[in-house]
Order: C-alpha cells, then sequence, then structure tokens
C-alpha cells in the first residue's frame, strides 16, 4: 500500500494579533485581537480575523491610537522584545509616515479645547453665591 504524498509545506507565518503585540502596536494581545475583530486592521486591503496567519510581504493597514499606519511584514516574531528589536518586523511606507507627520502638524497647529472655556471651575465664593441665591429664589406659594 502507498502512501499519499505529503502536503505541500506551508509558508511560515504567525497569528496576526501575536504578530501586533510582539512588533509593539498594541500593549497587549487581548488589546490587539479586539482592534481586529473591530476591523482597524486590514491585511493586504482585505479585512482579517485574529487568527489569520501573516506572512512576510503582506501589507497592513492599522490604527493603532488614532494613527493610521501602512506597513510593510519584514519579519515574523511570536515573543515580544525590545522596542529596537520589534521595529525589524516592519517598514512603515514613505506615504504613511508622511501621512502621519501631516496629521500631527493639524493636530499641532490645532485649537485648544480649554481656550473655548469662558470661564472654568466656579470659586468657593461663586459657589458661596450660587447657594444663596438658590435658597432665596425660591417661590412662595
Amino acid at each position: 500500500m502507498s502512501r499519499p504524498p505529503p502536503p505541500p509545506a506551508a509558508l511560515p507565518g504567525e497569528r496576526l494579533d501575536r504578530w501586533l503585540w510582539a512588533a509593539r502596536f498594541y500593549k497587549t494581545r487581548a488589546l490587539a485581537a479586539e482592534a481586529v475583530e473591530r476591523h482597524q486592521v486590514k491585511v493586504n486591503g482585505q479585512p482579517a480575523k485574529v487568527a489569520r496567519q501573516l506572512h512576510l510581504g503582506d501589507v497592513l493597514d492599522l490604527n493603532p491610537g488614532g494613527m493610521p499606519r501602512t506597513v510593510l511584514v519584514r519579519g515574523l516574531s511570536a515573543v515580544r522584545g525590545p522596542a529596537p528589536v520589534a521595529q525589524q518586523l516592519y517598514e512603515e511606507t514613505p506615504e504613511s509616515v508622511a501621512r502621519r507627520a501631516e496629521l500631527a502638524e493639524q493636530r499641532r497647529m490645532g485649537i485648544e479645547p480649554a481656550s473655548s472655556l469662558e470661564q472654568g471651575r466656579p470659586t468657593k465664593r461663586d459657589r458661596r453665591q450660587l447657594v444663596d441665591w438658590q435658597r432665596w429664589s425660591a417661590s412662595l406659594d
């Protein structure tokens, strides 16, 4: 009896959530998995699932912390290491770097939210006047 031929060797891959965690895009695997489930991460332009196998050369579109990034997978790792090692796992596209710099400049030039407040929290004196006013503003029935 002859044996069936062995299946073709699969390309080495890594789970998407584990790679995002190892590359330090998210602090925990749970946060990485949540971002993938919310469709904030796309692999090669397609929404992905958490357990998708990531391969060398895949293009990821992700949005950690509100800053959109497009990265090319250059290495695979299931272990979270130091930041310099994690940065070797990917390469950010020049368009992505330019877009992030533009967004940072827009945010820096934007209006300060606190400057729109006409007055801040009431002082102790203001609170006492409010309480006094509320006490004497009751209508007589």
